[in-house]
Formats: structure tokens, sequence, C-alpha cells
């Protein structure tokens, strides 16, 4: 029995290379994931800056409901050998 992949929930919008690049990576690892398009889905943006502490850029990942911050915060978690354990 494979064990629970944690949930993944991303924040984009449509024409983001930052989101893009964020949901290959976690694609590249085999992470399902929740995508939340906030120009698409109403009160979203306000959701998202409210749960990412006042950030207002997409991508804002979350991971088992934690903050894990934007693409580059994503790379660097993941530079560090920090992202696997999280996504476990």
């Amino acid at each position: 029995m494979m064990p629970a992949m944690a949930t993944v929930e991303i924040y984009t919008t449509a024409f983001c290379p930052f989101c893009y690049r964020a949901k290959q990576l976690l694609a590249d690892k085999g992470v399902a994931y929740k995508e939340i398009d906030v120009d698409m889905t109403a009160g979203a943006r306000a959701e998202m800056v409210q749960r990412a502490g006042g950030r207002r850029t997409v991508p804002q990942v979350f991971v088992d409901g934690k903050h894990v911050g934007g693409c580059d915060d994503l790379y660097a978690l993941d530079g560090k050998g920090g992202l696997d354990p999280l996504l476990a």
C-alpha cells in the first residue's frame, strides 16, 4: 500500500511562468495538487493573501495547510532537501 501523499494546494493565475515552474516541479515529483486560479475563483485571491501572511504574488504553495511560499521558496526548499519530507 502506498503511503498517503501530502495535500498540496497551489494558488495560480493562467499566464504565470513562476506558477508553471512550481507546478512542473511538483509534477516531476509525482505530486498531485489542487490548483486554485485566483483570477477565476471568487474570493480566492483574498483567501490566498490571508493564508500566505499578506503575500500577494502567485504562486503560493501550501503543503498540508502549511505555507511553503512561492516558486523560488519551493525550489530553495527542494534544493536543501526539505521538500520531499514535507510531501511524504
